[in-house]
């Protein structure tokens, strides 16, 4: 099965699910589902940082700081984000994902979608996919921010970003 393949919940304002669909036209018609955003960090606190491949379905070539990616149909936000992070990170015997918040992403054009945050430290030896991931690297903090005017990231994973940053602030 294709990514576009795989079904989705479809949900509303309040994350409620109100449909079932393929990734690929709930894509299409900027129908409005789930995601997960994983912040991992190695055993000294790097951010696990990649550039995604040219054949992603969406934001292809552009770097971001979380891994992560769509919930299933019928998958719990807490399964999809050590599942997901446990697949981009290629390795198996994660911790499970602490989960911090969620937020409506909303780019206005037809790029919605509710998103977990979550965060968790993963000392393995990281394999990433070759068919998700181009480039990756553990940075530091300051080596993530000196970056961020200068690479071009995924939107909704800067959004995540800076509402990670406000979240900890606030703590």
């Amino acid at each position: 099965m294709s990514a576009a393949d795989e079904i989705l919940d479809i949900v509303d304002e309040h994350d409620n699910v109100v449909a079932q669909s393929p990734r690929g036209e709930a894509y299409a018609q900027g129908l409005r589902h789930r995601c997960v955003f994983i912040q991992a960090r190695d055993a000294e606190g790097r951010l696990f940082v990649h550039r995604r491949t040219p054949t992603k379905l969406v934001f292809p070539s552009l770097y971001d700081m979380f891994v992560g990616g769509v919930v299933g149909a019928g998958e719990s936000y807490d399964d999809a984000a050590l599942r997901e992070a446990e697949e981009e990170l290629g390795v198996t015997g994660l911790p499970r994902p602490e989960y911090l918040f969620k937020f409506l992403y909303d780019d206005g054009a037809g790029n919605t979608w509710w998103s977990a945050v979550y965060e968790v430290r993963c000392e393995l030896p990281v394999s990433p996919q070759v068919e998700e991931v181009a480039w990756h690297d553990f940075l530091t903090e300051d080596e993530v921010e000196l970056r961020l005017r200068d690479w071009e990231w995924v939107p909704d994973g800067l959004a995540a970003y800076e509402r990670l940053r406000a979240y900890r602030s606030m703590g």
